[in-house]
């Protein structure tokens, strides 16, 4: 009876990437990884294993497509959205080495003011 067997929705961070990826859709794909790792961030902080196994395999993928950005700016966005993602599932080291890679002074400034915890 394989009609109602339903497939489980796969992650976006376990898609294969038709590379190469210009700057614009590597940032859309990271904001989506982001947004769809959110959840599963949140809850790796409760020592549930499965889903801080999914949160580190999201972020993984999301800086690896970060680091083939090419424009400056853009990049620095992906970082952030990438630090968000780590802060919320509280992995405060991986955030502050993502954040010394920030360089634009206006980003870095946010996501102090967003994550002080990122400064000590």
């Amino acid at each position: 009876m394989k009609w109602y067997a339903k497939q489980k929705p796969g992650n976006i961070w376990d898609e294969a990437i038709e590379w190469p990826l210009g700057d614009i859709e590597a940032a859309e794909r990271i904001r989506a990884i982001c947004e769809a790792a959110a959840a599963c961030a949140a809850g790796s902080g409760r020592n549930n294993k499965h889903e801080a196994e999914r949160y580190e395999r999201a972020a993984k993928v999301a800086m690896e497509i970060a680091m083939n950005i090419s424009d400056g700016l853009m990049r620095d966005d992906a970082v952030h959205r990438i630090v968000n993602l780590c802060m919320t599932a509280n992995d405060i080291k991986t955030a502050q080495i993502l954040f010394r890679a920030i360089h634009a002074s206006w980003i870095r400034e946010t996501a102090q003011r967003d994550h002080p915890a990122l400064v000590q």
